[in-house]
């Protein structure tokens, strides 16, 4: 598997994946993208093809119409290709765009880095809605800025959680519905208007650290069945099995079931059965706002999917973790795990 993590700094607490290096906790935006190495510049360029079928010494080149590469000026790596109507976003104009709210007081970089060999460059900001539940268990607010430099994906910026006692990143959508509410495709000019609505993004973050306080105070107060966990995790892990078993339950309960049902757990794959043993081992399961609630449900799911997934590569569990299908799962089990206590 290709090494995920390419450069990155950090600063105050060691990340959960060790990956980067130290540095000081007053850095601005444009001081921490050059101590990450984001410091360079792509540029969209030309592609071109041999007007032969195999390459000779009379062989030329044409350009191929309307496709094209982007590509990292410092050292021509190919990033991605694109089509003629790709924009491509430079990574000092997403740390100058940062700028004003740093200095303004409102958020502090805290870390930063480039994934898939500068395919994706990452933020992350510190922001001041911080809140605790029961038993001291903390919870830190923190923007996660996301811009990819390849095709068909949009830069992106999302409320990020972090649970201190396991440093678990929880995913919570600024938008509704599960989408973020500023997504911008490479499509169109980092320009004014993408800076407003960039800017009303931000604005909302406050008011959804708000909404998530109140959504882990009301799962931290919600008991949860020890049977209705493990439905919990199958629906989230095993949907199919989950299936199977509810109808098997169900012929079971009218008296037409053959034979035995085999018990849920026993059909777990892997990391369900991680998620089983997390409920109680995860760091911070005995906090009264975890313990049998359904809070820690949420935990042993997010603690497994950024502790405990393996990866040849750390990097790759981080970019799953925040980006990928980690981050959608996670996403997911808060729902989920919110449908469930609803009906506690």
């Amino acid at each position: 598997m290709a090494h995920q993590v390419e450069t990155m700094a950090w600063a105050n607490q060691v990340p959960w994946h060790g990956l980067g290096v130290e540095v000081s906790d007053d850095l601005t935006p444009l001081q921490m993208q050059e101590a990450a190495g984001l410091d360079w510049t792509v540029s969209k360029r030309p592609s071109y093809t041999l007007d032969a079928p195999e390459w000779g010494d009379d062989v030329g080149l044409i350009q191929a119409e309307n496709t094209f590469h982007i590509v990292r000026d410092s050292d021509n790596r190919v990033l991605s290709h694109c089509g003629r109507d790709y924009i491509p976003v430079q990574n000092k104009d997403i740390f100058e765009f940062f700028k004003r709210f740093t200095e303004a007081g409102h958020m502090k970089m805290e870390t930063a880095g480039s994934l898939k060999d500068g395919g994706e460059i990452w933020g992350l900001a510190k922001i001041s809605e911080d809140f605790e539940l029961a038993g001291e268990d903390h919870i830190k607010g923190y923007l996660l800025i996301h811009q990819p430099h390849v095709v068909g994906k949009s830069m992106t910026i999302k409320l990020t959680p972090i649970r201190v006692v396991c440093n678990n990143t929880l995913t919570f959508a600024l938008g509704e519905k599960g989408t973020a509410s500023f997504r911008m495709p490479h499509v169109k000019e980092f320009g004014t208007d993408v800076m407003e609505a960039a800017e009303e993004a931000l604005g909302l973050s406050a008011e959804k650290m708000a909404k998530f306080k109140e959504a882990a105070t009301f799962l931290s107060k919600k008991k949860a069945k020890h049977s209705n966990f493990l439905d919990f995790v199958g629906e989230l892990y095993q949907p199919n099995t989950m299936l199977t078993y509810r109808h098997e339950a169900k012929l079971k309960a009218d008296g037409k079931l053959i034979g035995d049902q085999a018990p849920l757990i026993e059909q777990f794959n892997k990391y369900p059965k991680l998620v089983v043993d997390a409920l109680e081992q995860q760091p911070g399961a005995m906090l009264a706002s975890s313990k049998g609630t359904w809070w820690g449900a949420l935990n042993a799911v997010t603690y497994v999917e950024d502790h405990l997934r393996e990866s040849h590569e750390k990097g790759n569990t981080l970019h799953s973790s925040w980006f990928g299908v980690a981050a959608n799962r996670k996403s997911k089990a808060l729902d989920l795990a919110i449908k469930y206590a609803e009906t506690a």
